[in-house]
């Protein structure tokens, strides 16, 4: 027997502000988050000075020293989107939140890397002079899915997600079955991530970071010939996902009703993605769904501003839905914000599901001509009435993850 699954609630933290309508408003007016990062001038080497930070993130009074001294900023980011959530929907009232009904599957990346600092001083210096209690915890990849967890009591199962950019779309698709097939009556979902230059290094090795130090607004540029790489972001998604049986007989009020799921690998080359084992991801999200590809009315794509994942996903994209699909990438507003994108892009594509308006990709005005052929969302968006959406992310190992999500009116 297997189980619906809706979505009961979400929130999100994003350089662009944490409450949806401030967000929204960011959106329309096709204002993106980009700023040079001036103090990343002292990093000899790193060609690119340019992130999406979030400047004002603060937590209420209630985060007490002893509940936070286990988090760094990432577990910040998480919890406190997570507590947006589950504030929404009433679940923090419920018994099932503490009862071992409800569980957790969350990802990043990794945790703090700046608290790698410390064993950098142990293995170069010989000291553990900048080690604490604490220093683990807060940089180990599941940092963010335990502290958590811990924070509201979650003691239904764990499953911290680490699968770099599709981290937060894997917890999100791994809640889901955990749901559908009966294991758990409710699932804390998402992913964050906290801004680190270590992380833009990483991507400037590789020759895929822009380097419009001057202009910040005019980057990144998805899908356009013009592009000249990524931007590194930062931010959290959460999403409560819940039984539709249970969720109805609290009395919550379902948003979403989260239909199919699928993720896979290319099992080809770590940083190199393929076009036919996206496809492949793709198609296999619509035969868990049971809907043909034309049931979709939008695409929320992945859209990096990197040259081989833009062609990539384009071409997958189409190969699937034709030429009709209307399609954006809202990394062209928040920059990319690695493990936390995936949640972060399926909420706010829900919700231009319910609004009935979906937001272009901004910068970009010369649509690269190798791109998969589709209806590239520009200008001042586009107004739709669609019953299906769906949220694809494609990550480094070749990490591939399609959500589809269907309207409740």
């Amino acid at each position: 027997m297997t189980h619906r699954v809706v979505v009961t609630s979400m929130a999100g933290i994003t350089s662009l502000g944490t409450d949806v309508e401030q967000v929204f408003s960011a959106l329309k007016s096709r204002q993106n988050a980009v700023q040079r990062m001036q103090d990343w001038r002292i990093y000899d080497g790193l060609k690119t000075q340019l992130a999406a930070p979030i400047n004002d993130f603060s937590l209420p009074s209630h985060y007490t020293r002893k509940k936070i001294r286990s988090m760094s900023r990432v577990s910040k980011l998480a919890t406190r989107a997570t507590e947006l959530a589950l504030s929404a929907n009433g679940l923090l009232d419920e018994a099932a939140l503490t009862d071992g009904s409800t569980g957790i599957s969350y990802g990043s990346c990794s945790g703090s890397t700046t608290e790698g600092n410390a064993f950098t001083t142990l293995l170069r210096d010989h000291s553990t002079r900048e080690m604490d209690a604490n220093t683990y915890v807060k940089m180990m990849s599941h940092s963010a899915a335990v502290n958590a967890g811990l924070f509201f009591g979650l003691r239904g199962r764990v499953i911290p997600t680490s699968s770099a950019c599709t981290s937060s779309s894997q917890g999100i698709g791994y809640g889901y079955e955990a749901i559908k097939y009966g294991q758990q009556l409710a699932m804390v979902c998402g992913g964050a991530e906290e801004l680190c230059p270590t992380q833009s290094a990483v991507f400037d090795t590789l020759f895929a970071t822009s380097q419009k130090n001057d202009s910040p607004s005019l980057t990144p540029r998805p899908y356009d010939a013009d592009r000249d790489g990524l931007v590194i972001g930062e931010g959290a998604g959460s999403f409560v996902l819940e039984n539709l049986d249970f969720a109805l007989a609290r009395g919550a009020k379902p948003i979403a009703e989260l239909v199919g799921f699928a993720t896979n690998c290319d099992a080809a080359h770590v940083t190199q993605p393929r076009a036919e084992t996206m496809q492949k991801c793709i198609e296999m999200a619509l035969a868990n769904a049971n809907l043909p590809a034309s049931a979709i009315g939008y695409v929320n794509g992945h859209g990096t501003a990197t040259e081989l994942g833009d062609i990539a996903e384009t071409q997958a994209t189409s190969a699937v839905f034709g030429n009709a699909m209307p399609i954006s990438s809202l990394k062209s507003y928040f920059g990319h914000t690695l493990g936390a994108c995936g949640a972060i892009e399926a909420w706010l594509t829900i919700e231009m599901m319910r609004r009935g308006w979906f937001a272009p990709t901004v910068n970009l005005d010369n649509i690269d001509p190798r791109c998969g052929e589709l209806d590239y969302i520009t200008a001042a968006g586009k107004a739709m009435d669609v019953e299906y959406v769906m949220s694809n992310n494609f990550a480094f190992g070749g990490i591939n993850t399609s959500l589809i999500f269907k309207r409740l009116d």
